[in-house]
């Protein structure tokens, strides 16, 4: 029987699966792709976590990261925002951090298996993963990190899974002429777009939208023709820029409905856990720093700081609704309001005449640099 299995090798289980590992604890990663592999992801992270992942051994600028400190917002309307970002961050794409992080926890000796899990069956103490080849795992603590919905979600009939799932993303890598130092967020009619560079001088483009608004077109190409690039800021930077992929990236049924942090003693970290809404642009953030929680937790269980599992959930719980439950609710008012044109045009202007409000709510929904 191992001590922790991990299930999904996104952000949050490889570097659960490294902290964990560095502390000489026995841990099994499961993850049903190969790296590398590209993602639907915005690839932006705050520099919160920047001290962290040097903890773990992961330096992004040596992989070529782009330092982004400089945040450009415009509506469908032509208003434009600029700000300088808080705490700033740096753009790596998922292709290669993750790839990166992976052989980071090798080297450390967690065994990362291929494969895809079909069950979790918890009882008596301990749990038992059955994978699509028959093989069983067992294992003392089990960390889902399996994303953002999964049909281990629908095995442990969680909630949420029950609610609307209205969103689709769209990503794509590009060449051409865009700022290293820049994200921009640019609305349009049902969605918004994020643009920023990554390693290699690749800008990635990332957009989500209801599925409403999108299935009124043929296609990925008319909808961008007809509604992403009416933002003028858009088609500008489209303009200068040539596809890298073949074709873009999709991922559907998103949603950003609650879910718990605790499922059936399963100890849930990233997008298992929670989605906070893309708009806040911290996403990768929050699963690195919900591994750190975990991480930390499940060590001082087995070093007998914790004495029970029950303990470990509720104190799991209560740390991870301290760090995130404001970020999440802030950046749910945040999407609707932006989802609303007038108000979206409102909030712009309203921000045109009071430029410190932007830094101030982009706070709101990050974390200050952890201190390890």
């Amino acid at each position: 029987m191992h001590q922790i299995v991990i299930i999904g090798g996104g952000l949050a289980g490889l570097a659960s699966s490294i902290h964990l590992s560095k502390l000489g604890l026995d841990v099994v990663l499961i993850e049903k792709n190969t790296y590398p592999k590209h993602k639907v992801c915005g690839e932006y992270i705050s520099n919160e976590v920047l001290p962290y992942l040097q903890y773990l051994g992961f330096d992004p600028f040596a992989y070529g990261a782009k330092r982004i400190e400089q945040l450009s917002f415009s509506t469908v309307s032509g208003k434009n925002i600029s700000s300088t970002l808080p705490l700033g961050g740096f753009g790596i794409s998922r292709y290669c951090m993750d790839h990166a992080l992976a052989k980071i926890a090798k080297s450390n000796g967690v065994n990362i298996l291929q494969a895809s899990v079909k069950e979790i069956h918890y009882e008596g103490g301990r749990f038992n993963i059955t994978t699509d080849s028959k093989e069983i795992q067992e294992a003392e603590i089990v960390i889902g990190a399996f994303g953002k919905r999964s049909n281990i979600d629908v095995n442990l009939n969680r909630p949420f899974m029950k609610e609307s799932s209205p969103y689709l993303a769209v990503k794509a890598h590009y060449e051409g002429d865009f700022p290293d130092d820049l994200v921009g967020l640019h609305n349009f009619d049902g969605g918004y777009c994020g643009l920023s560079k990554v390693e290699s001088d690749k800008i990635n483009v990332c957009y989500i939208t209801d599925y409403k608004s999108f299935k009124k077109y043929k296609n990925i190409d008319d909808f961008e023709r007809q509604v992403v690039t009416k933002n003028k800021y858009l088609k500008e930077a489209l303009q200068k820029m040539t596809p890298v992929f073949n074709k873009p990236l999709t991922i559907s049924q998103i949603s950003f409905a609650t879910k718990n942090p605790v499922e059936d003693h399963i100890i849930m970290c990233g997008d298992s856990a929670s989605m906070i809404h893309p708009l806040a642009g911290n996403g990768m953030g929050m699963a690195i720093r919900s591994a750190y929680i975990a991480s930390d937790l499940i060590n001082k269980y087995f070093q007998g700081e914790i004495e029970s599992r029950r303990e470990l959930e509720l104190e799991y719980t209560a740390r991870w609704k301290n760090e995130f439950q404001f970020r999440l609710a802030t950046g749910h008012i945040i999407a609707r309001l932006f989802k609303i044109g007038f108000l979206t045009e409102g909030l712009a202007s309203l921000i045109k005449l009071f430029p410190n409000i932007l830094p101030r709510i982009i706070k709101m929904t990050h974390g200050k640099p952890m201190k390890l």
